[in-house]
């Protein structure tokens, strides 16, 4: 589900600067040789991303969910000089392809790509992060939001992608028979109540729950 009209989005998208070719590169190539596709960040999403960084400039930063590496990659676009971003994720079928744009941008000395379970991985990283984001099975969000709490610094960010679920969080008929849509529903209203965190749910794409460590 598209939350705008064609038309908006496309206009949007063009009076937003381009990505740069090499994002162009790996947008078409996840396109044309990967399943779903859509899960890619893509074009607007990505520069949204980018700009987040760029604004905190963080040191350190945590991705659970690297699919073929285009968020990373816009992630990094605000790193700080000897800044590091730690990108997991358990498919090692896309690991060749993702270490290759890896490897060919500006980056690859601050990614620390790692191939396993988020939930085994994040409890013995020593890093403190300025920004989380998380952007991997649904059933293990709220499990990754408590991870990420603990190792994002205070006032830090992390952000969930997917939250809207292409629109079904806001269909009462599917909310019952949908398991992703009823853990993406408990997750909203859990992170919305967690005095912990200060939140906005912005609707970009399919959903952006940008929280701050209070």
């Amino acid at each position: 589900m598209k939350f705008l009209a064609e038309g908006i989005e496309d206009y949007s998208e063009a009076h937003t600067e381009e990505e740069s070719e090499l994002l162009r590169k790996l947008n078409r190539e996840t396109h044309a040789k990967v399943l779903n596709p859509r899960m890619l960040s893509g074009h607007l999403q990505g520069r949204f991303l980018s700009m987040i960084s760029r604004m905190i400039r963080p040191a350190r930063i945590l991705e659970i969910g690297t699919y073929t590496g285009y968020s990373a990659l816009c992630l990094c676009e605000g790193l700080q000089n000897e800044g590091k971003i730690v990108t997991i994720d358990i498919n090692e079928e896309l690991e060749t392809m993702t270490r290759a744009y890896f490897d060919d941008s500006p980056y690859a000395s601050n990614i620390d790509y790692r191939i396993g379970n988020a939930l085994d991985i994040v409890p013995l990283l020593e890093d403190t992060f300025d920004i989380a984001f998380i952007d991997a099975d649904k059933i293990n969000y709220i499990s990754y939001f408590n991870l990420c709490l603990e190792k994002v610094r205070k006032g830090g960010f992390i952000i969930a992608d997917n939250v809207l679920w292409s629109g079904k969080v806001a269909q009462a008929e599917l909310k019952k028979s949908d398991k992703d849509t009823q853990l993406l529903i408990e997750f909203n209203r859990m992170v919305h109540e967690d005095q912990r965190v200060s939140n906005l749910l912005l609707p970009v794409r399919d959903g952006l729950m940008i929280l701050q460590k209070l």
